[in-house]
Parts: C-alpha cells; sequence; structure tokens
C-alpha cells in the first residue's frame, strides 16, 4: 500500500500535544503506511516522543509554531490574526498537497471558516456540512448531518447535505444504495416547514439517491435508514442530547453494577460483556465529525477526546483520503445535477 501523509493540529482541543501526539504515535505503530505531520510547538510536542522506537518516529515531521487559535476566538478573528496558527498551517498543508487530510480538536467555528477560505468548496456545493456516525440498533452506524456548520439551511442546501451523506456513507461502508431521510416533526408530507418540504420534493425526483421521505427523532437509532439530513441547528441539538444521554446511561449502568454482592459477582463474571457494551455507548467510540464539502479532507474531533477517541478521528481521516472522497463527491454531485437538468 502506498503511504498515506496526514497533518494534524496538535494543539487544538482542550488537551493539546498531550492527547494528539500519543494517538498519532499509535496510529503509526498499527498501520505502516501512514505518515503525519505534526504542527505545532516543538518544544511541547517532542516530549511525546520520547522512547518511541525510530521506525516510528521516522514517519514523523514536525513544523514549529507557537500560534494557536483558542476555543474563545470568533472564526473572523482567527482568519485575520491567526495566520500561523497550527490549524491553519495544517490546512495549507492539505492544500499544498503534502498531506492527504487534516485532523483537528480545534474550534469548530474556526476551523470550518479556514477551511471554507484555504481549501474552497466543490462545484455545486455552497457550504460545508459536518457529519459523524452515530450507534444504532441495526450493527451498521448512522449518519447525521449537518451538526453546527450551519445553523440554517434552504432546501437547496439540505439537498446537498443529502447527496454528500450518500456519497460518504457508500464510501466508508461500500453500500452504493443508502437509504437518505430529512428530519422532520412528522412523518407526513404536509409537516415541517418550508425549506424541508421543498427539499423532500426535490430529492422524491432524484432518482440517483435512494430517498426514503422523513423521519422523526425516534427513528435516528433503529438503523432503518443510513443518512439523516437537517440543518445545523436542529442537528448540535440532537447530537448533544445524544451524547448526554448516553453519558447519562453508562452512568446508570455502572451504579447499577454495584448495587448487591450478588449483582457484584455476576457482574465480574460478564465484565468483557459489559465492558463491550459500555464502549458501544460512550460517545468517544464515534468520535471524528467530516467536514464535507471542500475540495480537501478535514475531520473534527471533539475538543476533550482522549487518546483512543481522538485515533477514531484519525481513522476516519485516513479511511476517507484512501477512498479520494472529494473526488466521490464531485463526481456523484456532478452526475445528478446532469441528470436533474436533462
Amino acid at each position: 500500500m502506498n503511504s498515506l501523509t496526514l497533518a494534524l493540529d496538535t494543539m487544538g482541543g482542550d488537551h493539546g500535544p498531550h492527547i494528539t501526539v500519543p494517538a498519532a504515535v499509535q496510529a503509526l505503530k498499527s498501520q505502516a503506511f501512514l505518515k503525519f505531520i505534526l504542527v505545532g510547538n516543538e518544544a511541547e510536542i517532542n516530549p511525546h516522543l520520547k522512547g518511541v522506537s525510530p521506525e516510528v518516529t521516522s514517519r514523523i515531521e514536525i513544523i514549529h509554531t507557537t500560534e494557536v487559535v483558542t476555543m474563545c476566538d470568533r472564526p473572523i478573528h482567527a482568519l485575520r490574526f491567526r495566520k500561523n496558527s497550527s490549524m491553519r498551517l495544517a490546512l495549507e498543508l492539505v492544500k499544498d498537497g503534502r498531506a492527504a487530510a487534516c485532523v483537528s480538536a480545534g474550534n469548530t467555528g474556526a476551523l470550518m471558516a479556514m477551511s471554507k477560505i484555504i481549501l474552497k468548496m466543490l462545484p455545486g456545493i455552497d457550504r460545508p456540512a459536518l457529519v459523524s456516525c452515530l450507534p444504532a440498533v441495526t450493527a451498521k452506524p448512522v449518519y447525521l448531518l449537518d451538526l453546527g456548520a450551519n445553523v440554517a439551511c434552504d432546501s437547496e442546501t439540505l439537498f446537498q447535505y443529502a447527496v454528500m451523506g450518500s456519497v460518504l456513507y457508500e464510501a466508508i461502508h461500500k453500500n452504493p444504495q443508502p437509504k437518505v431521510a430529512l428530519l422532520n416533526v412528522g412523518i407526513e408530507e404536509i409537516k415541517g416547514n418550508d425549506q424541508v418540504q421543498q427539499a423532500g420534493q426535490i430529492l422524491q425526483h432524484t432518482d440517483q439517491l435512494n430517498y426514503v421521505g422523513f423521519v422523526e427523532g425516534d427513528e435516528i437509532y433503529t438503523g432503518n435508514v443510513d443518512v439523516i439530513v437537517c440543518d445545523g441547528f436542529v442537528g448540535n441539538i440532537t447530537l448533544k442530547t445524544s451524547e448526554g444521554i448516553a453519558k447519562l446511561l453508562v452512568h446508570q449502568l455502572k451504579n447499577g453494577l454495584k448495587d448487591g454482592l450478588i449483582v457484584r459477582l455476576l457482574s465480574k463474571l460478564i465484565a468483557p460483556r459489559i465492558q463491550s457494551v459500555l464502549s458501544k455507548m460512550n460517545p468517544d467510540h464515534y468520535n471524528g465529525a467530516s467536514l464535507i464539502g471542500l475540495r480537501g479532507i478535514v475531520v473534527k474531533s471533539h475538543g476533550n477526546a482522549d487518546e483512543a477517541a481522538f485515533l477514531q478521528a484519525i481513522n476516519l481521516a485516513a479511511t476517507e483520503a484512501q477512498r479520494r472522497l472529494p473526488d466521490m463527491i464531485n463526481d456523484r454531485l456532478e452526475s445528478i445535477l446532469l441528470d436533474i437538468n436533462s
């Protein structure tokens, strides 16, 4: 397999190099084809590489900068005054072709604004979307977008999201006909605001997409559909609420397993199974939101991600780069628009 180079904004997020660098090392140990360009403060990066084998460090390049986009920086401020930041330099590496993808746990608004300016949008796409997978009753995950890149979307933008979400699902899971739905307050055609209804009309007449109609919130985790589309306001609230419920369930389950001697003994006997269930309920297991619609690949990690969670984001970026996701989206959108206009 040909080598694949990823650019990491090592300074982004709540923990910076304490999390991002060890996660990169783990990725290098498990995947021999990977290389990394670590962008950030070299004095903070190097301590986390002590004791790492030369075979691993030989696949690491460090680009030094002390400038960081903080979580409090407004996007416009970051664009104007953070031109040597670890986030911006990592994105520039993708633009220049030195890296196949960028991974950052930094400021979401700044990352989106910088990505749009530096990498540019694909033809036919007006705005990027944040998309991530969620667990489902079935073995396959569900993809939800937008997760907050754009809090207000018109019908055309929702249509573009449906196309991009469908292609992403195809690329990651090799499913040629993923089921696509619009998140709505009811499944009836008369329900929802004008934007959702109009988007539904457009999608009904798009033969190249497997559009199945509206779904309500309680359908998200059933696995009956593969891609669920909504605006960023609804999507972000849905995601954060889901993460809160998942953490509550994990907490309640752990506490429940401590009640009574018999329960504690039984829990030890089935500990591996319990750990597997808890892992699947943990939001970190699904860390990594793709910023799609760009000419390059950008993956956003949770700001408070631990090492295992940030590794998930790295793996997602590597998969999208291997599948050449922007090219797939561009080709499919071009084909669909040609079909609609013919």
